[in-house]
């Protein structure tokens, strides 16, 4: 039902997950899909596991159902799947395990899943997994959860609702009777929302808004009420600023000419992933006056800048720090006969700013320019408006 939520509420993000999925699913004989569900009153997604049953009763003898921790923990550390899917995989059967092996007093490493061994909760986990990955460091919060009641048959005999791993790792969690009976929450879906809250990072945007929802159902029928998990995503209210991570790369130079220096940063600017290089000068001991250097990179150019810091200047070394930065939405026009590029930037409070790219005007007569920022005024004036 989490999978089917999200995968209904971000549909590129489902396609994707699925896609990502298909190697590990088809060396473990499975299909994975989502199914549009229409329960009579909501509509949205069931996600569906099938299993070739033939290839597994043969493997166990008929009792697939009992798959012992360790060996998934085998299966999945040698599986091609990401390394960060494989350890959020990893993170959520070790809160199950621990909280089976809680309930029947022996040692983790001894636990061994019946009900959730079955091939299909496995995959619920590793999919699951997926789309914590994607979704990356964020505030997950939840409503209450309903308690259900009666009792429940598994292979440990009668148990009741709800069941005793579920009820460990439902501790400290809000919840509801809201006077249906059941199985309401399963341990799988206990376990994911324990590991959301672990992981989760408070956000501290005080007006959010909602975005996107989704409907992701249960395979079981209640009475009078939808077997729904709904899920709501929110972006903070304040879109004009955006988050984001750079790397910076700072190093000192000693010996080299300024005119040899000046033809190294030329090269360096000229990389597509560098957002800035500074020049500063520093005071050493004795005196001595170093230039100082510091690269502002994209991400994912880093190692690639460094290799150029290292061919271009005659550094013997560099240092390196991740920054996270806030940056205002932008976008760019241009205008005019002449092209002048303008970068647009909206700032919080929905305000816009205008600048004009200072080398394309450079390149115009000194009256053009006049006109241009006087048109690009009038232009201010009318966004405003607008607004």
């Amino acid at each position: 039902m989490f999978v089917a939520s999200l995968a209904d509420a971000l549909p590129d993000l489902g396609k994707e997950v699925i896609e990502a999925m298909k190697g590990f699913s088809q060396s473990s004989k499975g299909m994975l899909q989502y199914v549009d569900h229409h329960d009579g009153i909501l509509k949205g997604l069931r996600f569906d596991v099938t299993e070739h049953h033939h290839h597994h009763d043969h493997h166990h003898g008929g009792h697939h159902e009992h798959v012992d921790y360790q060996s998934i923990c085998k299966t999945l550390q040698e599986s091609s799947l990401k390394p960060s899917v494989i350890q959020h995989a990893l993170n959520l059967f070790f809160l199950l395990a621990q909280a089976e092996a809680q309930v029947h007093g022996i040692e983790v490493d001894k636990v061994t899943f019946h009900e959730v061994g079955a091939w299909d909760s496995i995959m619920d986990f590793v999919v699951a997994a997926h789309f914590i990955d994607a979704a990356g460091i964020i505030d997950w919060t939840f409503s209450a959860l309903p308690l259900g009641g009666g009792t429940i048959k598994t292979a440990h005999g009668i148990l009741p609702i709800p069941a005793p791993a579920t009820a460990i790792l439902m501790q400290g969690m809000p919840v509801i009777d809201d006077g249906i009976q059941g199985e309401r929450v399963t341990p799988t879906g206990a376990t994911i929302i324990k590991y959301l809250l672990h992981i989760s990072k408070k956000t501290d945007s005080s007006s959010l808004c909602i975005s996107q929802t989704g409907n992701g159902f249960g395979s079981k029928k209640l009475p009078s009420i939808s077997n729904v998990l709904r899920c709501l995503v929110f972006s903070s209210e304040d879109s004009a600023i955006q988050n984001d991570r750079i790397g910076v790369i700072t190093f000192e130079i000693d010996d080299q000419t300024s005119e040899e220096l000046a033809i190294g940063i030329e090269s360096l600017r000229k990389h597509p992933g560098v957002i800035e290089v500074y020049q500063l000068p520093l005071f050493g001991k004795k005196g001595r006056v170093f230039t100082q250097l510091q690269i502002l990179v994209k991400q994912e150019s880093l190692s690639e800048v460094c290799e150029i810091c290292f061919v271009e200047t005659s550094t013997l070394g560099l240092r390196i720090a991740e920054s996270s930065r806030k940056i205002l939405k932008r976008s760019s026009v241009s205008l005019g006969e002449s092209k002048t590029r303008i970068k647009l930037a909206e700032r919080p409070g929905g305000e816009k700013s205008a600048k004009a790219e200072i080398d394309d005007i450079a390149t115009i007569s000194t009256g053009s320019s006049q006109r241009i920022s006087n048109k690009l005024h009038l232009e201010e004036q009318a966004l405003k408006k607008d607004e």
